[in-house]
């Protein structure tokens, strides 16, 4: 089995919900066995389930990486702003055009960034797993959708090969050498950048962070704490923090991984 398989597949045995599905299976079988001891599974999947999908333990989860970078005050100057892929759902019917999905900030800000003047290029980078998404790749996608907002070709770079953070640096640092560019700004979600920042500037690229897709604002650090009325509800489990919370761990076990193997 190849790295990149094995690392979309067992993380999801460690995540609060297939973590959960596999205590749920050990207390069938405990319960098959006529065993007293049924009840441990069951209790621990419920509390794994609770506490990832619990507002306040999400959002402190999020912050923690989210709250490393911030925007950006004033518009930088760089030799080309790079965009890392994951924020489009490739062509393919009935859609009539790639889509954006709920990272497509990404594009947004990068565009914004460009007529801002910050650099005079927007490098795309992002392959496309066949097995895991479809055949276009996320470069091609991104640039179809810059083009409709009004970018122009000639100032779109396309990096189609990598399907991970660290082949995207790896692969846009042959790009940037080839135009001799020394300085980008890099466009990511913010809970990404962390680990994308490490990752360009071990291949030696001058980076500076353009973090967005904010998950979690100021506002909903405190607004389970106005009233009487949102603290309760604040109890109650979210799909939003449950995938929130898997997002961040997906993160934090992407960061060691590739610490592991010497990318950052």
């Amino acid at each position: 089995m190849s790295f990149l398989f094995l690392s979309k597949l067992l993380p999801l045995f460690v995540y609060p919900l297939g973590f959960s599905c596999i205590l749920l299976l050990v207390a069938l079988w405990l319960c098959f066995k006529r065993s007293g001891w049924t009840f441990v599974p069951v209790l621990l999947a419920f509390i794994v389930l609770m506490t990832a999908s619990n507002v306040k333990f999400s959002n402190s989860l999020v912050t923690s990486l989210e709250r490393q970078y911030l925007p950006l005050e004033n518009t930088p100057k760089a030799g080309a702003i790079v965009i890392l892929g994951g924020a489009t759902r490739n062509q393919e019917s009935p859609r009539i055009i790639p889509d954006m999905n709920q990272r497509g900030d990404r594009l947004l800000y990068g565009v914004k960034l460009y007529i801002d003047g910050a650099a005079p290029y927007i490098l795309l980078t992002g392959g496309r797993i066949k097995w895991y998404g479809g055949n276009s790749s996320e470069a091609e996608d991104m640039a179809a959708l810059m083009e409709i907002m009004g970018i122009s070709r000639e100032n779109l770079l396309l990096e189609s090969r990598s399907l991970t953070t660290y082949e995207n640096a790896i692969y846009t640092k042959e790009i940037l050498d080839r135009r001799n560019i020394k300085k980008i700004i890099l466009v990511t979600s913010a809970a990404h950048m962390p680990r994308s920042v490490a990752i360009f500037k071990k291949q030696g690229i001058d980076v500076i962070p353009a973090p967005t897709d904010f998950l979690v604002s100021d506002r909903n650090l405190v607004e389970n704490k106005v009233s009487t009325e949102s603290r309760i509800i604040s109890l109650f489990p979210k799909a939003e923090s449950l995938d929130r919370t898997t997002q961040v761990m997906k993160e934090y076990i992407g960061t060691y991984i590739y610490r592991m193997r010497g990318w950052l």
